[in-house]
């Protein structure tokens, strides 16, 4: 199916660019964030107490085990999302994430004048545009972090015969227990202010481009103009 679709009455070109497993997956990652900042939160810091025999008031233990199963499926929307770099279209390739190519990289600067106010307009970019993709590309391996430093915590209380028990030596590496729950502690701050970050940036853009930005990520679709489409910078996600 050809992403790019116009009507004859139509000035803006509509083109599908976010394809459905990159938009679901997209909002698996977000909503497991929120569900693991909340209960991480509580594990690192008991605020509600609750009195009772503990089997029928089992706050801490109820967090925890919430904790792992959102853990657990925001793992595999990663992973499901890092697979999808090389299964899907070429604005999902690893390529819009890490600047192999010439273009891609001259891009940044121009970007980064205009996120710095030293330039009124953002070039025009199908896709991810250079900075923003090599961003996520930052933002993944702190993802990978996180899994990686939360099963590796959870093997310490995990259960003979657990899987999870593998994860246990990497906590040797890290600097045993504590410096991984400093680490995993560290890394929710971070995604939390990138999380700040990722929504002012796309509302900003969607105001200033108007192109169907902030909107893409519900249907898949932006809209861009003839020119838009011939720029040498709209071109940029394209294969070669």
């Amino acid at each position: 199916m050809n992403p790019l679709h116009v009507a004859p009455e139509d000035e803006l070109i509509r083109v599908q660019v976010w394809e459905w497993p990159v938009r679901l997956l997209h909002w698996v990652v977000v909503a497991t964030l929120l569900v693991l900042a909340a209960t991480g939160l509580y594990i690192g810091n008991p605020y509600l107490i609750s009195a009772g025999p503990s089997e029928s008031r089992f706050v801490m233990g109820t967090m925890k085990v919430v904790h792992f199963y959102a853990a657990i499926a925001f793992t595999l929307a990663v992973l499901a999302r890092i697979l999808w770099m090389f299964l899907g279209n070429r604005w999902s390739s690893w390529k819009e994430f890490i600047p192999v190519r010439r273009d891609r990289r001259q891009g940044i600067p121009s970007m980064l004048k205009f996120y710095l106010f030293l330039r009124r307009d953002p070039p025009s970019f199908i896709g991810h545009n250079p900075l923003a993709g090599a961003t996520y590309s930052l933002v993944f391996l702190v993802y990978l972090l996180m899994a990686l430093t939360g099963f590796a915590l959870y093997s310490v209380s995990a259960p003979v015969g657990s899987h999870m028990l593998v994860f246990r030596a990497v906590l040797p590496l890290l600097g045993g227990a504590q410096t991984a729950r400093w680490i995993h502690h560290a890394g929710m701050w971070l995604l939390l202010g990138f999380a700040v970050h990722h929504v002012y940036s796309a509302v900003m853009m969607a105001m200033i481009e108007r192109k169907g930005t902030l909107e893409s990520i519900f249907s898949g679709n932006k809209f861009f103009t003839r020119e838009d489409l011939a720029a040498p910078a709209s071109r940029a996600g394209e294969p070669r």
